[in-house]
């Protein structure tokens, strides 16, 4: 339904004269929001549109004329197309990601260097802020924590400490560099983990986290199980 809208609109904007003036009535005013905003996204796409093709096909659905283009040739003309666009995509994700894995190995190098920071056999870095007492939380169990997520460039992408409340989650539920990394500590500690992507997100971007990221968590333990 929203296509067929979609394209209706569409082909009522390009039937009309293009407007070097300001519109001159509702129809008019509509139609040029609509054309704006619809030119805007394309303009912000990579590929080059015709907009003078854009406007012949338009104007041939518009008026129900004999299109210059069978429909199997437009399907498969667009479907190449979108291959084509998500594997530019998909490459310009896994540059990105290799080049922030290599700024990320960089960085573990140097980091491990510093003075209080441990390496494990997977490759996590951790930094005792504090230590705290009592047992040791275990993979299966349910943990309350606040933290502090930030990329290697300084940037937070998350923190429970701006929200004001702590989270309680399941060790097994959430990244490995967590579910290693809180397993070294116990409640009231307070610990730098230095994750590689490996053990964190991997090839994938989570929100405002870049594929290939080495994240830097700052951790509180709070309570292991603690009570709903």
């Amino acid at each position: 339904m929203k296509k067929n809208l979609l394209i209706i609109t569409l082909t009522t904007l390009f039937s009309l004269n293009i407007m070097a003036q300001e519109p001159k009535t509702k129809a008019d005013s509509v139609s040029y929001a609509i054309g704006f905003n619809i030119g805007s996204n394309l303009a912000g796409e990579s590929f080059a549109f015709s907009i003078d093709a854009i406007t012949a096909g338009m104007k041939a659905a518009f008026e129900k004329s004999t299109p210059a283009m069978t429909p199997e040739e437009m399907n498969a003309v667009l479907q190449a197309w979108q291959e084509e666009m998500q594997n530019a995509q998909m490459a310009t994700a896994e540059q990105a990601s290799a080049e922030n894995k290599t700024k990320g190995t960089e960085f573990l190098a140097k980091n491990k260097t510093k003075k209080g920071v441990q390496t494990t056999a997977s490759g996590l870095q951790y930094e005792v802020v504090k230590e705290g007492k009592g047992a040791h939380p275990k993979a299966t169990d349910q943990v309350k924590v606040h933290y502090k997520g930030t990329l290697i460039d300084g940037t937070t992408f998350d923190s429970s400490y701006d929200r004001g409340e702590p989270i309680t989650f399941g060790l097994n539920q959430v990244i490995a560099g967590w579910t290693e990394g809180l397993q070294l500590m116990t409640p009231g500690a307070k610990y730098m983990l230095y994750i590689p992507s490996d053990l964190g997100y991997g090839d994938r971007p989570v929100s405002i986290i870049p594929a290939g990221s080495t994240l830097i968590f700052e951790v509180e333990l709070l309570e292991i199980n603690p009570k709903e």
